[in-house]
């Protein structure tokens, strides 16, 4: 249970107060949020075309539990509960990887296929009233939106298209190429930082001329006075359009590349999913927060470009730029925030809540602590 000193009034964003500190370190809190928000929400696995070839599989960790997504023979992406129907053991441990003909478990090599069904269980003739139908994988709830397949362990939850009606439309406004994709790259990194922390830096502008150079770099390539973030809900955007005055970006000339847009686009999806480009870039990238602990997050980035046309060294340069400078620069801001919110002297804050510089307001932030602050308490 949540401390009556845990409450939270968040009915006036320009004059009421942030969330409390606990919110972001207390493991009450954490146990909470992983029972009404992780385990019930969507979580995206990768693109589709990752999936073109029979056996090619993904394996999606959400804390204790792992779920296997597989092509089948039919073409069909499958998803299942990563255990043997035997004494339970874990199929798979590897990320992503292709089954060669069946799904066989380490320990007493009972036999799956790209289907789920059991093939074989060595010795199980010897059963009484054994039926191979009965023990196939257990299936998970699998969705496609926007080029990118998502599960949840969830089968009450909202379909995506409910849960984020028009965000579809918005990604291929500024995404053309989100059906031919293929990955480039995925990084993982550890942060000793709550997932909230680390999401919060990424929903607010006011940061971007005030802190680290690279964010100053980045605010330079943009018209940071257009940048909007904007709530819908259960998903929320954050963009601006070029600066048009700019020659170079990332040290590579702006010339001659192509790109899926010049704008800086952000899309969020409830609770932990961003899709993004950044400008002038031929690449669709994923930015996932997942809570592995109360102050222990694993950032999951991923780079996607068009499967058609070769990458250019912009875009190349772009992504080398954000593993290596915009990356650590943020990463180095939820640490200090994180250990900062474990302060005798804070408890809460306020939000910086401007209408007429809505570039540099807080807004989205509450926004998203209400989401999360509701899903938690009702």
């Amino acid at each position: 249970m949540l401390t009556k000193e845990m409450t939270w009034d968040y009915s006036d964003p320009s004059t009421g107060f942030s969330l409390p500190a606990p919110y972001f370190y207390d493991s009450r809190v954490f146990e909470e949020e992983k029972r009404s928000i992780f385990m019930k929400c969507w979580h995206v696995v990768g693109h589709v075309n990752e999936f073109r070839e029979a056996g090619s599989f993904v394996c999606q960790d959400i804390f204790e539990q792992s779920v296997i997504v597989v092509a089948d023979r039919e073409g069909q992406i499958r998803a299942f509960h990563n255990a043997c129907q035997h004494r339970g053991n874990r199929l798979i441990n590897e990320r992503r990887g292709k089954i060669p003909a069946v799904l066989r478990c380490a320990y007493h090599s009972w036999c799956y296929g790209l289907d789920g069904a059991l093939r074989a269980a060595p010795r199980s003739e010897c059963l009484k009233n054994f039926d191979k139908t009965m023990f196939g994988l257990k299936p998970v709830r699998l969705e496609i939106f926007a080029g990118f397949v998502y599960v949840t362990l969830d089968n009450d939850a909202k379909s995506l298209a409910e849960m984020a009606p028009g965000a579809e439309e918005e990604m291929r406004r500024f995404l053309p190429d989100l059906d031919n994709l293929k990955l480039v790259e995925e990084v993982d990194v550890i942060v000793p930082a709550n997932w909230k922390v680390i999401q919060e830096n990424s929903i607010e502008g006011y940061h971007f001329d005030l802190s680290g150079p690279v964010h100053k770099q980045l605010a330079a390539l943009i018209d940071f006075k257009s940048y909007r973030l904007t709530p819908h809900g259960e998903w929320w955007t954050y963009m601006a359009p070029p600066n048009a005055g700019a020659k170079t970006a990332y040290g590579q000339p702006i010339a001659g590349a192509t790109w899926q847009t010049d704008w800086f686009f952000n899309i969020g999806l409830w609770p932990n999913t961003t899709l993004y480009c950044f400008p002038f870039t031929d690449m669709v990238g994923t930015f996932i927060m997942i809570p592995l602990e109360p102050e222990k997050s694993l950032l999951r980035f991923g780079y996607y470009a068009p499967d058609h046309r070769p990458i250019p060294e912009l875009t190349k340069s772009a992504i080398a730029w954000m593993n290596q400078e915009l990356g650590p620069e943020d990463i180095a801001l939820n640490v200090s925030n994180q250990k900062g919110l474990h302060s005798m002297g804070f408890h809460q804050g306020r939000y910086l809540i401007d209408e007429q510089h809505v570039n540099q307001s807080e807004h989205l932030v509450h926004h998203f602590h209400k989401l999360c602050y509701q899903a938690i308490r009702g």
